[in-house]
């Protein structure tokens, strides 16, 4: 079985309406992405999958929906303004910019660079007289920092007091919003806020495709707990989403945890999960102990106090909280590369085939007539019925070989072909895209069928 390469996937997804170049036919915009049909399907349903396993099946979880433009003093507060940056270097003599802990992992994935000082990591590229990529000369200017936000001006003036920034993380609109999500729900602790929304970083490195970009959406949880809990509710979060993983169709012995080494300053402890890409481990989850960190910080700025009464021991306190955020365009990237394949088949026949859990496949059947003329009325009428309750697809153009092979490409995982007997009698045949038997149906079965297996709801 042939292994995927980063090309190979990039092409798969233009070829077949996953991703395409953003702004493509003005030659694009570096490192932005536009999702395509299959692409915004497959994204919204990794999305329903989170809403599931994070805000209906937990107690005590709601979900919120924050603008993404908000009052700059909320910056200042949760330290953006001040640390909100990356180390970076240039190279002195063809001017490239690299952001140096990217650049030391990619040479060795074992240095864990996120863990050294810009001073170490100065050393580091000195001592190893580490090369520049592009130009292979060794003389890089020394390590800096840069902040990663947008800014952008509200109003018709161009003043720095009219500055505002697009937010690099979700997680503050969860904090602003806890004493209205507290009071509304009354929500007792501990309780989570969820929210699922764009975020937008001025990477100077992006790059691997869709996994690291200036643009990006995150799916993040925040749980509101009483300092005491915070380490139990941690624990419970890193493995949580292990097994979210592994409900996406992710295999255990392609994740790993990577527990930071240098903590972030607001951090009592914090691990990453990683996917074995093909470019080496990739973070596509981040858990952290936050402490009251934010909350208070939040508190002095805004002069409100956020705090929780506890009305079983009459005490106020301003709550922990432990994130659990997700990266949905990681996780799309990590389910492409774990479901795509190159199968070679009896007779020397070659398929390209997505193996994607039938929970996430952007469609679930395909409806096909065997003739046309003959059987095309009858396959309309059952199309129509099934599109109601949920995505399908009728094709009807070349053999019922080659719109099989279409299918099997883009992941659906079932197929039903009609003909005569389907006319008769009302049964359907149906086709399994992973095993490709098949098997007769009746179309009173059939939407029981497909909503069964394709259904998160356990």
């Amino acid at each position: 079985m042939k292994k995927i390469s980063m090309d190979d996937m990039v092409g798969y997804c233009n070829q077949y309406g996953f991703i395409f170049q953003g702004s493509e036919i003005y030659d694009g915009l570096a490192n932005t992405w536009d999702y395509g049909p299959l692409g915004t399907r497959l994204k919204n349903n990794i999305k329903d999958a989170w809403r599931y396993y994070f805000i209906q099946r937990r107690n005590n979880s709601f979900e919120v929906d924050a603008d993404i433009l908000m009052n700059p003093t909320v910056w200042k507060a949760s330290g953006h303004l001040d640390s909100f940056s990356d180390p970076l270097m240039d190279c002195k003599e063809c001017k490239t910019r690299f952001r140096v802990d990217n650049l030391l992992d990619e040479l060795d994935s074992e240095i864990h660079a996120d863990g050294m000082s810009m001073e170490e990591m100065s050393a580091y590229v000195k001592e190893h007289n580490i090369k520049c990529p592009k130009c292979g000369a060794s003389n890089f200017t020394d390590v800096r920092q840069f902040n990663l936000m947008f800014a952008t001006q509200r109003g018709v003036t161009d003043t720095t007091t009219n500055t505002i920034y697009l937010r690099p993380e979700n997680a503050q609109g969860e904090y602003v919003n806890f004493l209205n999500v507290q009071r509304t729900m009354r929500a007792k602790l501990p309780f989570g806020i969820g929210q699922i929304g764009k975020a937008f970083r001025n990477e100077i490195t992006p790059g691997n495709f869709t996994f690291r970009t200036i643009e990006f959406e995150q799916m993040e949880y925040q749980t509101f707990c009483k300092h005491g809990t915070d380490e139990e509710i941690y624990d419970e979060f890193k493995e949580y989403g292990m097994n979210f993983f592994k409900m996406l169709g992710l295999p255990g012995e392609k994740l790993r945890f990577h527990d930071h080494e240098k903590l972030a300053h607001y951090a009592k402890a914090a691990c990453d999960i990683e996917y074995a890409f093909p470019f080496g481990w990739g973070e596509i989850n981040g858990t952290h102990n936050r402490t009251d960190f934010d909350l208070t910080r939040h508190s002095e700025f805004s002069n409100r106090k956020l705090e929780y009464f506890d009305n079983t021991t009459n005490e106020k306190f301003i709550p922990y909280i432990i994130e659990s955020t997700y990266g949905v365009d990681r996780v799309v990237l990590a389910v492409l590369f774990e479901s795509l394949a190159e199968e070679e088949l009896e007779g020397g026949d070659v398929r390209t085939v997505l193996r994607i859990s039938p929970k996430l496949a952007p469609i679930k059947l395909n409806v096909l007539p065997v003739v046309k003329k003959r059987h095309g009325e009858k396959a309309m009428e059952i199309y129509n019925l099934c599109k109601r309750h949920f995505m399908t697809t009728y094709d009807e153009t070349g053999s019922i070989g080659k719109r099989y092979r279409r299918g099997d490409a883009i992941g659906t995982p079932y197929a039903i072909s009609i003909d005569d007997e389907t006319i008769e009698d009302g049964t359907v045949t149906l086709r399994d895209r992973d095993t490709m038997s098949q098997r007769k149906v009746s179309v009173d079965e059939l939407i029981a069928f497909i909503l069964e297996n394709t259904s998160f709801i356990e």
